[in-house]
């Protein structure tokens, strides 16, 4: 697993819980997992292809409303595969942020280009907060119901937190850039 690609776990994490197609599991990255994880679809079908090719993952046509659609399942192979990874020692968490890449070499644009930058991080970080809030609130009222609930709910939190965050820190640049600003 030294080389082990992250998407083929996120693929069979979230067939851990449903039968999906590709378009589905594309839905599910840009709606649950966009806060701390991404994919596009020229990474999802060669994977689903590799797992198929790996027996980790099953797949079957069928026809719905007159369109072809490929469903894939997880297998048991493909469930302790996921399992065997999931026992192992995070190897890397990273951010990475170009907001943060930009700040950082901020002093080449001056405080007013760096400024932009940051007002257009806060506008995202606000339009995405309140989602991050109802999915937290949703998830408190189900987290009984199943335990995977209760571990969404603790990833949605984190999300929330952060993002809480970024907001002050958005604001303590602005204060900082100005302060730079006044004495010059």
């Amino acid at each position: 697993m030294a080389n082990e690609r992250k998407i083929d776990y996120v693929i069979l994490g979230l067939l851990c819980h449903e039968q999906l197609t590709g378009y589905e599991i594309k839905k599910l990255l840009d709606m649950r997992l966009k806060y701390f994880w991404g994919a596009s679809y020229g990474s999802i079908y060669p994977t689903l292809n590799t797992l198929v090719q790996n027996e980790l993952v099953t797949k079957y046509e069928t026809t719905e409303n007159g369109r072809e659609k490929i469903i894939y399942t997880i297998t048991d192979k493909g469930r302790d595969y996921l399992k065997e990874w999931m026992a192992l020692p995070v190897t890397k968490d990273e951010l990475r942020y170009e907001t943060l890449l930009k700040l950082f070499f901020g002093a080449e644009l001056g405080g007013e280009g760096t400024l932009k930058h940051i007002d257009a991080f806060e506008e995202k970080i606000k339009e995405e907060l309140p989602i991050l809030h109802q999915m937290v609130g949703s998830l408190e009222a189900v987290k009984d119901e199943e335990e995977a609930h209760l571990y969404y709910l603790m990833t949605a939190r984190f999300g929330e937190m952060v993002y809480e965050t970024y907001v002050k820190w958005c604001k303590e640049v602005r204060k900082a850039l100005a302060v730079k600003q006044s004495k010059m």
